[in-house]
């Protein structure tokens, strides 16, 4: 399974973004499809995750802000965030998690100025 990640930016505190997941391979092996972040000098984050049933999980300090979603017909992952806060600035990285592996992509920097 291949990941690509685009739609970073820069953009203003409260200001909007969608971050798109491009999935390419034996995208059926996935069990969950996930959106990660991480800031200089600090450890990767689980921002939101999505399963094979639509089944939803936030980080607590996303949530009722940013919505994950798939489109299964084009095999890729959205990543809505609303309202956004300086402290979203990390990179983003989407993850397509197997039962064995996990498969990473490249990543896409989101910076929010205040």
């Amino acid at each position: 399974v291949q990941v690509v990640e685009s739609g970073g930016g820069l953009v203003q505190a409260g200001e909007s973004l969608r971050l798109s997941c491009a999935a390419s391979g034996s995208t059926f092996r996935v069990i969950y499809w996930g959106w990660y972040r991480q800031a200089p000098g600090k450890q990767r984050e689980l921002v939101a995750r999505i399963d094979t049933h639509g089944d939803t999980l936030y980080g607590d300090s996303v949530k009722g802000r940013f919505t994950i979603s798939r489109d299964s017909a084009k095999d890729t992952v959205y990543l809505q965030m609303e309202s956004l806060k300086p402290d979203d600035t990390a990179f983003y990285y989407c993850n397509g998690r197997e039962r064995s592996t996990n498969n990473w992509g490249q990543g896409t920097q989101v910076t929010v100025s205040s």
